[in-house]
């Protein structure tokens, strides 16, 4: 049975095998933080050439200790190594760190194959690997910091609220000192190399369960196993612990690095998008976003919506910032009658008392303006978080006392209160009243907006239904190139009406006089396609033809149609029929299973250009109705959904319940779905309705 992580975090003893005397040596590092920083275990230096290693009595070989340590670090090289590793084993140690590099990072065949051997030999002795290729683990809530980092020489540590998890050595420890020079006090920086065994997604759970952790930082190259990273979620949100996960590799040659860099699997972008989003994590675009917004979150605010309220001595920063929260989405308050007429009986009539607020220079002359102005603010019940903007600011201005009513107003509220102010001398009044500051305001709006975007995030991924996404990954597996076959458009139909939605009124005719029928049974006029399972793209061979409108057209659209599929060679099923659809918008829903993540639903605008001009969102089942009207929502084409120019809304609804549909489908792993193609499918005021579908299905074994 393998040991739980817990042992890792919180180790009572660590061996360093390739001790050094020296400690700006890969092996003295280590040894030197333990006892710098203050770990209470039991320490046990491995070197055969020294008796005392830094003032620790020293061990020959892992063998000659008293006891198992519960981790042992390997800091020496090549096979030496892999031999150290197994050394391990057969001591009983519980978890190795394996710094050394050389593996799957820089072969990913034989590299990644000898990481596979490392864990079978060290499962079979009952011990997980960290690493190879890792800069180690740091937890300074215990002062067991089994890294190398030079880091935590530059940058005093100090034990604190946010924890770190990292593929990449080097970003567990970016953060770190980023939020160090800011005060901000770190718990965990961990970072797991080329997770050939302990992933950072798996380790994530564990330093999750830490109670006295109030933000956990991700950055991640590769996501093999995304069933850790949501069962970390899941933990996360049990215990309101948000998480911001900078996820890299978006471009292709950003993916190619990522390879080349720590032998990660970059995966497609926007189904990682998608899952991050499904789980409540909030994806940051880089490390400057990663640690944007971190003092928001330690303040444990919870803001009940979005509406911005901003206050300045200047009037340009009101400008700013009012541009700042429009382009982002983030709608300024609209401030109560009462609430601007009291400010205009306290205000010169120069200032402005409408939303954002211009202070003006009144309060050189007058500093308690400041706060009664946002005491006033602060009993609207439209103003959910504040802006609080001071551009120039020094002699003249009592910045103590405006630090004091800002902190005071955010206390009082409970609500988000932010500061923009440039100088190093306002700034740090602010923060020493325990406010989050910003140099600009537009910096400031961001990181407001994404903090109050995650609450939301986490709010829906808390609303969903607990459906085990487990279930469906094992045909995640499928290789659509080998095993799955199309189904021609009318079994593919048939599956799309068996998952609840409408289609069509359609039929599969074989002969004229079959299709003769189905002309009189629809009425003209009626659409004629070519049937066969070799055909995805019908329109592209010529085998579709609309608006057919009697029994000649019929004949002979019927015998083109037949006689195209012959000439490029594909099977024919027959000749489909169908009524003609007519009115409303071409809309499309997608599904296919990806080899990480398993079922993922895309849906969007559709017709003939979706690939040249896309307009749509990926979701990931189990799919909520809350989470169609939000994705629909962030679609270029929302206005038109709503209706436009004296057109009726369209009914997204019934749209919201097809997605449900397929996406219940795709949760089947028995029925073998691989993926499902419905484009277009033709949504008015009261219907949807699918036209065509394309479905590739598992072959049986």
């Amino acid at each position: 049975m393998l040991t739980d992580l817990q042992v890792a975090l919180n180790p009572q003893s660590i061996a360093i095998v390739g001790a050094s005397e020296n400690p700006n040596r890969i092996g003295g590092r280590p040894l030197s933080f333990l006892s710098r920083f203050g770990f209470k275990g039991r320490v046990y230096p491995i070197n055969p050439k020294r008796t005392e290693t830094q003032g620790y009595r020293t061990y020959p070989t892992l063998a000659d200790l008293p006891e198992p340590p519960d981790v042992a670090v390997i800091a020496i090289a090549g096979d030496a190594a892999v031999k150290a590793l197994d050394a391990c084993g057969a001591a009983g140690v519980k978890f190795a760190i394996v710094i050394t590099a050389g593996f799957g990072e820089s072969d990913p065949v034989h590299g990644k194959e000898r990481e596979r051997e490392m864990t079978r030999r060290a499962h079979a002795h009952g011990m997980r690997i960290i690493g190879p290729n890792t800069q180690g683990l740091a937890n300074f809530g215990t002062g067991a910091i089994a890294s190398f980092s030079t880091m935590f020489v530059e940058v005093e540590p100090a034990d604190g609220p946010v924890g770190i998890i990292s593929q990449s050595g080097a970003m567990s420890v970016v953060p770190y000192g980023l939020l160090r020079q800011r005060g901000i006090g770190i718990r965990h920086a961990h970072a797991t190399g080329n997770d050939c065994d302990v992933t950072a997604c798996e380790l994530a759970c564990a330093v999750a369960r830490d109670p006295d952790l109030r933000l956990l930082l991700l950055y991640l190259e590769g996501l093999p196993d995304p069933h850790h990273l949501a069962e970390a979620a899941r933990i996360a949100r049990a215990r309101g612990l948000p998480i911001i996960a900078l996820k890299s590799g978006r471009t292709v040659a950003g993916q190619m690095a990522a390879r080349s860099h720590t032998g990660a699997l970059a995966n497609e972008d926007r189904v990682v998008d998608a899952f991050l989003e499904h789980h409540g994590i909030l994806r940051a675009r880089d490390m400057a976003e990663l640690v944007a917004g971190v003092e928001l979150y330690l303040k444990g605010w919870q803001p009940a919506g979005k509406r911005l309220v901003a206050v300045s001595s200047s009037g340009a920063t009101c400008v700013m910032a009012a541009d700042a929260a429009s382009m982002i989405g983030m709608p300024l308050a609209d401030l109560q009658a009462s609430t601007t007429a009291e400010l205009a009986r306290i205000l010169p009539g120069f200032a402005t008392t409408t939303n954002p607020v211009d202070l003006t220079g009144a309060l050189l002359t007058n500093s308690r303006l400041f706060g009664e102005s946002l005491r006033i603010l602060a009993r609207d019940p439209a103003a959910d978080a504040f802006l609080l903007g001071f551009p120039v600011t020094g002699a003249g201005y009592d910045i103590d006392l405006f630090a004091r009513d800002a902190a005071a107003c955010a206390r009082a509220t409970g609500k988000p209160v932010v500061i923009a102010a440039p100088q190093p001398g306002v700034s740090a009044r602010f923060r020493a009243q325990g406010l989050p500051v910003f140099a600009i305001e537009t910096q400031a709006v961001e990181a407001l907006y994404r903090f109050m975007q995650h609450r939301d995030l986490i709010t829906r991924a808390g609303r969903r239904k607990n459906v085990n996404r487990e279930a469906s990954l094992p045909m995640a597996r499928v290789n659509m190139d080998s095993s799955a076959r199309m189904l021609n458009e009318a079994a593919s139909l048939a599956i799309v009406a068996r998952a609840g939605l409408r289609v069509i009124p359609h039929r599969l005719c074989r002969s004229v006089d079959e299709a003769l029928a189905a002309l009189r049974d629809f009425g003209a006029p009626v659409a004629v396609k070519g049937c066969s399972a070799d055909v995805a793209h019908k329109s592209e061979l010529g085998i579709v033809r609309l608006n057919v409108d009697g029994p000649e057209a019929l004949g002979t659209a019927y015998a083109e149609i037949k006689a195209a599929l012959e000439a490029h060679g594909a099977a024919s099923d027959g000749v489909i029929v169908a009524r003609m659809a007519s009115g409303g918008r071409e809309m499309m829903i997608g599904a296919h299973r990806d080899p990480v993540f398993g079922p993922v639903i895309v849906i969007g605008d559709g017709g003939k250009y979706v690939e040249a001009m896309p307009d749509v969102q990926l979701l990931l089942p189990p799919v909520s109705e809350e989470d169609v009207f939000h994705a629909l929502s962030k679609l270029r084409i929302a206005p038109l959904l709503k209706g436009v120019r004296g057109e009726p809304p369209l009914a997204v609804d019934a749209f919201a319940a097809a997605v449900l549909g397929i996406s219940r489908l795709m949760m089947e792993p028995l029925r073998g779905i691989v993926s499902i193609d419905i484009n277009p499918l033709m949504l008015d005021a009261e219907r949807c309705m699918a036209v065509d579908a394309v479905v590739f299905q598992d072959e049986p074994a």
